[in-house]
């Protein structure tokens, strides 16, 4: 879901696009690595194993119906237990706007909003409040100005994730016609690291917490991999309510 557009940034050196921020101050070695998931968690254990080894905080965006399914329920406390960021990502992961007309929205206001209170509903079962998680990442990782103002409405501030690698890429099936394998993907990620000025400094990495099992090759399975890449490099892996950006619009 990759997209071109121009990018504005602030005195500390955040990036904006639409009304979401999606990269923090690029000057500092500081990144965050966040999954998402709606339908998909097959990836549970070995991330939070992963995570657990190598003494790694991450950020979790999940949807209602995700937090609701039962199935879910034991690796959801375990991260809440361990210290990880958990968020909204939607109730339903509505799609937001159109795909080539941007500025057109397919949802109203009120539907955005009582969608989204569900998400947080759902949320406080496990006892996650919206003081807890001021940061709401949009489903598809799409929307516009109008849902960053819906966003910020409802007191929450927008995210999305940091373009320049391949790394949300990591949920394709080999049928798509934009897949891309796991190597190719982390391959992006080193690439981007090692080819720009500011590297991944700031950076928002995205990254899926289970995937479709026509997926072959899991990018989860080589996470430890890109953690200790990451780490070599210098890298300090935060979780998002401490990459610096402002928790509340």
């Amino acid at each position: 879901m990759l997209f071109l557009m121009s990018v504005a940034a602030t005195a500390q050196s955040q990036q904006v696009v639409q009304g979401a921020i999606i990269r923090a101050d690029t000057t500092v070695k500081r990144m965050a690595i966040v999954f998402t998931a709606d339908e998909f968690g097959d990836g549970a254990d070995t991330i939070i194993n992963t995570l657990k080894q190598e003494n790694v905080k991450a950020s979790f965006f999940f949807t209602g119906r995700f937090y609701r399914a039962k199935p879910f329920k034991s690796a959801i406390r375990r991260l809440k237990e361990q210290g990880h960021y958990l968020g909204p990502h939607s109730d339903q992961h509505l799609l937001y706007c159109d795909w080539t007309k941007r500025d057109s929205l397919l949802v109203t206001q009120q539907q955005f909003s009582k969608d989204l209170r569900k998400n947080y509903a759902a949320m406080a079962r496990f006892g996650i409040a919206k003081s807890d998680a001021h940061f709401f990442l949009p489903p598809f990782e799409w929307y516009n100005n109008t849902i960053a103002e819906w966003t910020k409405a409802e007191g929450l501030q927008l995210i999305n994730f940091t373009p320049g690698t391949l790394s949300n890429a990591d949920y394709t099936t080999p049928d798509m016609k934009n897949y891309r394998s796991t190597e190719v993907v982390l391959n992006s990620i080193k690439k981007y690291a090692q080819g720009n000025a500011a590297g991944l400094n700031g950076f928002i990495l995205l990254l899926h917490f289970g995937t479709d099992p026509k997926r072959p090759d899991k990018l989860y399975n080589r996470l430890p991999e890109l953690i200790r890449f990451l780490k070599y490099n210098g890298y300090q892996l935060v979780r998002i309510d401490e990459l610096g950006l402002p928790s509340l619009p």
